[in-house]
């Protein structure tokens, strides 16, 4: 690990309070610019004694504002203590976690992976425009039938078509011949500039696609293709279960990950993460936002350092070692459950290195998806499926007492 190490409490408290001196003070300090202050100290007490040992609670009293994208150019003075805790995060996560080169990225804090998956897409659509003279009809983004809803979202806001490619019921691996059909029809309308989005976590499933079969399509027809990958829900799990893995930024083709802090982390919701290879992320600056310091390459704008200095705490806290143990603690809770579920013969998907079990509907009474919070496919008569997420709070005495309900029902 280049950068991500554990730090005690003292030394946690001591960074995060050198990041709030090295920003502007909006208590102390003359600052007669910015359209910004702290929180409204007649609504929010920032004298309470506790705050003295909760940096994360101090930092959104602080209520730095991380405009912009602090891996490339300049950025806004006033809080570059903050910018630099989120530099911190964002080389943890690319170069430890995602395997790439220091100084080889640029990315973000964003409102979450919905945001970050938008961005990736709208990145790429004005790389083809920008290079390539490339016309809205031309462009496409191809992702799975499991794919999360922000992809459609980004078709709808962006105005590109989606080629929505078939999965396997019960594997939910992509259909790799209905892909190599839907492509060469795209192609003969005249598609000729792709965006795929490569899943690691599917929301229902936790399916994790293999990035190399979309590459290996693009590249036998000769397509120009950039490879995104929404690893918004498997991104703090699934390379640390797996670490073989290789969807990470050592295979050349990937161009673009994102990650949530606020699902397995535990971050705040309202924070997930951008990161792509230098050299893309300036097709989507904003040119007339010039009266900020640096250059705009959000979507979103203004969002809170506070988001950063949570995810930094978290990180930072755990350590590698830790962070690892943490997974695999969730992973043997997972092979306890789907080990109950085999011994009563009921059907389920799983992906191995994953913590979502996925039971199919027919074998869940409605009171117990309802007692137990099961999340439907669907909100409706044609549900076909249930999913069980292995969150930390998820113990072992919780899925003993469910695996008991489920017995004691005539569907076993």
């Amino acid at each position: 690990m280049k950068f991500w190490k554990k730090l005690t409490n003292d030394e946690r408290k001591e960074r995060i309070q050198k990041a709030l001196h090295d920003n502007v003070n909006f208590s102390k300090d003359t600052s007669l610019g910015y359209p910004a202050s702290k929180l409204d100290s007649r609504v929010f007490n920032d004298d309470a004694p506790f705050l003295k040992d909760a940096p994360i609670l101090q930092t959104y009293v602080a209520n730095p504002n991380n405009i912009g994208c602090h891996t490339f150019g300049t950025s806004e003075k006033a809080f570059n203590g903050t910018q630099e805790i989120e530099r911190e995060v964002l080389s943890v996560i690319a170069v430890d976690i995602f395997k790439a080169e220091p100084d080889a990225f640029d990315g973000y804090i964003s409102p979450g992976g919905t945001e970050a998956n938008i961005q990736a897409i709208w990145m790429f659509r004005n790389y083809y425009s920008n290079n390539y003279d490339a016309k809205a009809e031309e462009i496409a983004i191809v992702a799975s039938e499991d794919t999360h809803y922000s992809i459609p979202k980004a078709s709808n806001l962006l105005q590109l078509d989606w080629l929505k490619i078939p999965v396997d019921f019960n594997t939910r691996a992509i259909d790799t011949d209905r892909l190599e059909q839907i492509i060469l029809t795209a192609k003969g309308n005249g598609k000729k500039y792709f965006i795929a989005v490569s899943n690691m976590g599917t929301t229902m499933f936790g399916s994790v696609d293999n990035p190399e079969d979309y590459i290996a399509v693009f590249e036998k027809y000769d397509l120009l293709f950039k490879l995104h990958v929404d690893g918004a829900y498997g991104g703090f799990v699934y390379p640390f279960s797996n670490q073989q893995s290789v969807i990470n930024f050592t295979n050349p083709k990937i161009s673009s990950i994102t990650i949530d802090a606020h699902k397995m982390l535990q971050a705040p919701y309202g924070t997930g993460v951008f990161i792509c290879r230098k050299g893309y992320i300036e097709n989507v600056l904003t040119k007339e936002a010039e009266y900020v310091e640096g250059m705009d390459l959000t979507l979103c704008g203004s969002r809170s350092g506070a988001n950063a200095v949570a995810v930094w705490m978290i990180l930072f806290t755990y350590g590698p070692n830790g962070w690892f143990e943490k997974v695999s603690v969730l992973q043997m809770r997972t092979q306890f459950l789907c080990n109950q579920l085999d011994a009563l013969n009921i059907p389920y998907f799983r992906e191995p290195f994953m913590n979502i079990v996925t039971v199919k509907a027919a074998h869940i009474p409605k009171h117990l998806a309802e007692k137990y919070d099961l999340v439907p496919q669907q909100h409706d008569e044609n549900n076909q499926w249930y999913k069980i997420v292995l969150m930390d709070h998820v113990e072992v005495e919780h899925l003993t007492t469910f695996i008991e309900d489920l017995m004691a029902t005539h569907y076993v």
